[in-house]
């Protein structure tokens, strides 16, 4: 049906598709910060000026942070994608910018996969989504291993009334299963038409390939952790480094557990976030205010520069 259409309906229709994207994305982070009910836009407002968020020490530091997390996601994605072809630092940054913009409307992020299949001739789509997911798979490797960590000795810090084994047990058969299929692909058959394709696409990515995208998504995850660390540090928080990233770990550990829609993670983190931070008797409103900190540097700014890229975006049709 859609090939039947004409040229020019067919730039109507995607066109529509773009201005649908970005005004979603607007509308939904406007809800997020004027609309929670965990945090009213007032108090986030006047917590901010109270530490003197706005100095520009902070503000440079803050940005830093944030640049450096999202060098290394775009120099992951230019690092992947050089497995099926050479493309530059910018465009892989104008594809990782504007799956940010389409993910965060959608269920678990899975938008961010079609995004950036679109860039890429029709042929070479799958494989694009097949890369995407391995980058995915390495940057939650990293929030489950330091997670892992951190949660523990958190447990051990701490009166935690919860099923410890059983998050446990959960993750370690999940890392296996997972590990088994990327790593174990010619040791392991795996039965099924799709499990044989996967399979085959799996051995043909090489271990260079797998140690350097590991080694940018564990970067990343030290990059965003000590910018949450440095908030705490600017919200003069009376808290060692030790537990500091204990904690900081263990809210993106248990906020990998529930799968949300991802414009409602600033809302999970928080959540979270609150209750980890509360053995620490850390006030409610310097979390939620970090915690949408945080998300307002590592998502929404570089989704308004996204927004660009996905109304500038030209797909290629046939007349």
């Amino acid at each position: 049906m859609y090939n039947s259409l004409s040229y020019k309906t067919k730039q109507f229709f995607f066109t529509a598709i773009k201005l649908s994207i970005v005004i979603g994305c607007g509308y939904f982070i406007y809800t997020k910060l004027v609309e929670n009910d965990q945090l009213h836009f007032s108090d986030f407002q006047q917590n901010l000026i109270k530490n003197d968020i706005f100095s520009i020490k902070n503000i440079i530091f803050l940005s830093l942070f944030t640049l450096f997390n999202w060098f290394f996601e775009i120099l992951k994605w230019q690092t992947l994608v050089a497995h099926l072809t050479e493309i530059s630092f910018l465009r892989a940054a104008k594809q990782s910018f504007s799956s940010l913009t389409t993910s965060l409307i959608t269920p678990n992020r899975i938008g961010e996969y079609g995004a950036k299949a679109l860039y890429f001739d029709k042929k070479q789509r799958k494989l694009v989504m097949g890369l995407n997911l391995v980058g995915n798979f390495y940057q939650l490797l990293a929030t489950i291993i330091f997670g892992m960590i951190g949660f523990s000795y958190f447990y051990l810090h701490h009166d935690v009334h919860i099923s410890f084994r059983r998050i446990y047990r959960v993750f370690l058969i999940g890392i296996f299963a997972v590990s088994a299929f990327f790593y174990g692909a010619k040791r392991f058959k795996y039965r099924g038409y799709f499990a044989e394709k996967a399979r085959k696409y799996i051995d043909k990515i090489p271990k260079s390939l797998n140690v350097k995208i590991g080694m940018y998504s564990f970067i990343r995850y030290l990059i965003f952790s000590h910018q949450f660390y440095f908030l705490l540090l600017i919200f003069h928080i009376d808290i060692s480094y030790l537990d500091a990233l204990s904690a900081i770990t263990s809210v993106y550990f248990i906020a990998s557990i529930v799968p949300m829609l991802s414009v409602f993670d600033v809302v999970l983190k928080g959540t979270v976030a609150v209750w980890v931070f509360s053995f620490f008797q850390i006030n409610e409103l310097t979390i939620l205010t970090i915690t949408t900190l945080m998300w307002l540097f590592n998502f929404v700014f570089p989704a308004i520069i996204g927004s660009y890229f996905v109304l500038t975006f030209k797909p290629t049709f046939t007349k």
